[in-house]
């Protein structure tokens, strides 16, 4: 009988032998990280709230639709992480980290995220990211570094349909001047009370909006990239001369802007054409204003998160299958209690020296565990009786080619070790 109870509306669990996947995806994106420098981090899943409704924005959806809050026995205001940077930053601000060694610090991450959403496929309440931040440096080669990053974690993975999309948000001093003149141009558009106030808010949000009646309105809205200023068109022009260099296509996309205020200069999408509406598989961006926002000093930073869940939806896409290890490479079959025994201690024994391996329990019969031998996936089975073990053997049998040989006890491991190599 199952049980009664059921994952939460809009999550899902992640089981054998899925889960195998899972942990190579976030392997082979943590990989060229860890080449890169970067260190990783931990923080907890849930914040003070105002550490998002500052850093995120308030106008967002994030924060104004999609965020869980909690209040403690204590009166505490908590939300769970709807994003991962802004706790990043502000662990890395804590813990002093860009005051005790160099600059950039540079870190990643790997953990849930969870925001009110409606479910849908690639669209979750509790998702996966693997992300990373380089905190404390205005360099771009720092962002077209992270660019690439993800480009070789998702090229070795086997992925070749995916895009990068590019713009830059300006800064400080252009943004106002553009800020107005969108501000001007929205409000003469038809648009519902909710929209115009975000607009007055952060104009550049309204640009992100889905909904095919807005985005009607906005043909012939004025582009950020018409207003930058003359620093941010060479820093812009640098980082794609970098990517350029290092041999990574990217299209130009005036209207991308993220769904994040804290986004200044550079921004950046990754998208799967395989994906549907959910085509965005992971994106980040420069925030060179975010410390400031939530307290600390001014640490210009850029970073990225990449989605698990529709990475492997594009893997799917694809028709890529990602090569996983076997649970056990060696599945043990004894033949009665003294077996039991005896290959309970070879067993703990292989694993001890590196070996993966299982054994039969519940005193399964020799049917019923080879069977179980051939589910695990293992390479070979090792069986015993009383008599081999009278003779200090056991029996080793190739699960591939049904080949059997008797080996000697106290070489075992030495014998499989050389075979598995």
């Amino acid at each position: 009988m199952s049980s009664s109870f059921s994952a939460p509306k809009g999550t899902y669990d992640i089981l054998p032998p899925d889960s195998a996947t899972v942990l190579a995806v976030r392997e082979a994106i943590a990989a060229p990280l860890r080449r890169a420098g970067y260190g990783y981090i931990e923080t907890p899943v849930f914040e003070d709230v105002n550490l998002f409704s500052r850093g995120v924005g308030e106008s967002t959806d994030i924060v104004t639709k999609e965020m869980y809050t909690l209040i403690t026995k204590g009166g505490d205001q908590l939300a769970l992480r709807p994003e991962a940077t802004a706790s990043v930053l502000r662990a890395a601000l804590q813990a002093n980290l860009h005051r005790v060694g160099n600059l950039p610090v540079k870190l990643w991450y790997s953990g849930s995220q969870y925001r009110y959403e409606r479910p849908q496929a690639g669209r979750y309440r509790q998702f996966w990211q693997v992300g990373a931040e380089a905190i404390g440096a205005e360099d771009p080669a720092l962002d077209a570094e992270l660019i690439i990053l993800a480009v070789d974690a998702y090229r070795s993975l086997g992925l070749s349909n995916f895009r990068v999309l590019l713009n830059s948000l300006g800064d400080k001093q252009c943004r106002p001047v553009y800020r107005a003149a969108l501000q001007d141009f929205l409000r003469g558009l038809e648009l519902d009370p909710e929209t115009l106030r975000r607009a007055e808010i952060n104009p550049l949000r309204v640009l992100d909006d889905k909904r095919p009646d807005v985005q009607k309105q906005l043909v012939g809205a004025p582009m950020l990239v018409d207003f930058l200023c003359e620093e941010c068109k060479a820093y812009h022009e640098h980082v794609r001369e970098l990517l350029t260099a290092s041999g990574i296509a990217f299209e130009d996309d005036p209207k991308l802007v993220r769904g994040l205020d804290y986004y200044t200069r550079t921004t950046f999408e990754f998208v799967h054409d395989g994906l549907g509406s959910q085509s965005a598989v992971g994106g980040g961006g420069r925030y060179d204003g975010l410390s400031e926002m939530i307290g600390g000093p001014a640490l210009p930073s850029v970073g990225w998160a990449l989605g698990i869940d529709r990475t492997l939806l594009a893997l799917q896409a694809e028709g890529v299958e990602l090569p996983t290890p076997n649970a056990s490479d060696v599945f043990a079959v004894p033949l009665g209690e003294q077996a039991r025994r005896v290959l309970f201690a070879q067993v703990t024994e292989l694993r001890r020296n590196g070996l993966s391996a299982d054994i039969a329990y519940g005193g399964k019969g020799l049917k019923a565990a080879m069977k179980a031998a051939d589910r695990s996936g293992a390479r070979y089975a090792l069986v015993a009786g009383e008599r081999d073990l009278a003779e200090g053997l056991v029996q080793l049998k190739d699960l591939s080619t049904g080949d059997q040989t008797p080996v000697a006890l106290d070489v075992l491991v030495a014998t499989l070790k050389e075979k598995l190599q």
